[in-house]
């Protein structure tokens, strides 16, 4: 009986190292909007493990003492089976551990660090309700550790690592990417989403046109000219100043000139105000929402630096590659 219970006891040590170690592959590998979603579809285990990903301390520490307590019982299981097993138990104590270690090392952190890193989300699912349980039952020793975590880094200086429910711009494109080789995704609605992660990054001013270089005619003036800077541009959209002055006060359309019975601009649309740290994707939908064709962007101090065309916009998501 007691050979069983020894058996028994390193089996238990094994599993729960190769446990814990597959699970903290699989907890930087899982794709957080799939447990959002399972999440809302009311599964409960999706819950408790998007949870986890939002308290990166708690999961740690808890995959910290797991691994120390499987390591305990991985140790104490080979401790007493020798002293079962040999006479001489002092010699085999110490020979045991280091000819046990590759198969360990092996079988309880390569392979299933492994398994978790190629189908992270099924893992991680079948063994939620093992972390989460382990999770509330080290819960006294993971707030220690927590507490301990916390004065280092008010000594140290170091940020607090935080996972939000925002989607990490990786975790999206695998999504992407899964939707397309399901066929749930074009291939040109899979493009679109690349483009807009390309373009996200960069600052709308790469996209604009610095005033000093705008070419405006003045409210008031006649049809002509203004059809004619539009020739002269190669663009549809005049930019107006006030008489006498530089400062923009709206913007024509071509054909809203060709089609107007009056002679001089006198009707103009309003500019849209966008701030020089918008991304150009924000700065699109701003721009959408508003009807505007034209934005003026801004500087820190509200004064206008650069006017910014839809066009520059839509061209890099929707035009040809």
């Amino acid at each position: 009986m007691m050979f069983w219970s020894v058996l028994l006891l390193l089996g238990a040590g094994l599993f729960l190292s190769a446990f814990f170690s597959g699970s903290e592959t699989g907890f930087y590998r899982v794709t957080r909007v799939r447990l959002l979603l399972n999440g809302l579809g009311g599964d409960f285990v999706s819950r408790g493990l998007l949870r986890l990903t939002n308290n990166p301390a708690l999961f740690v520490a808890t995959t910290l003492i797991g691994n120390n307590l499987a390591n305990y019982i991985v140790s104490l299981g080979i401790v007493l089976g020798v002293g079962m097993l040999f006479r001489d138990a002092h010699l085999a104590e110490l020979i045991a551990p280091v000819a046990l270690s590759p198969l360990i090392f092996v079988y309880c952190e390569l392979l299933p660090k492994q398994l978790f890193y190629g189908a992270p989300n099924r893992l991680l699912r079948l063994g939620g309700p093992i972390l989460l349980a382990c999770t509330v039952l080290f819960a006294p020793l993971a707030a220690f550790l927590w507490l301990l975590g916390r004065l280092l880094e008010t000594f140290l200086g170091q940020t607090p690592l935080r996972i939000r429910l925002t989607l990490a711009r990786k975790e999206l494109q695998q999504v992407l990417r899964e939707g397309q080789e399901a066929g749930v995704l074009q291939a040109t609605q899979h493009d679109l989403a690349q483009r807009i992660f390309t373009n996200a990054t960069q600052n709308v001013l790469r996209f604009s046109t610095p005033i000093s270089r705008v070419a405006a005619v003045p409210l008031g003036s006649d049809t002509a000219t203004a059809l004619r800077l539009a020739h002269r541009q190669q663009t549809s959209i005049i930019p107006i100043r006030a008489p006498n002055e530089k400062q923009l006060v709206g913007y024509v359309l071509a054909i809203d000139l060709r089609l107007a019975s009056s002679k001089t601009v006198d009707v103009v649309r309003p500019l849209a105000h966008i701030s020089q740290d918008e991304s150009p994707v924000s700065a699109l939908i701003l721009m959408q929402s508003k009807k505007a064709d034209l934005a003026c962007v801004e500087g820190p101090n509200g004064e206008p630096i650069a006017l910014l065309y839809a066009d520059r916009l839509t061209d890099p998501l929707f035009g040809p590659a």
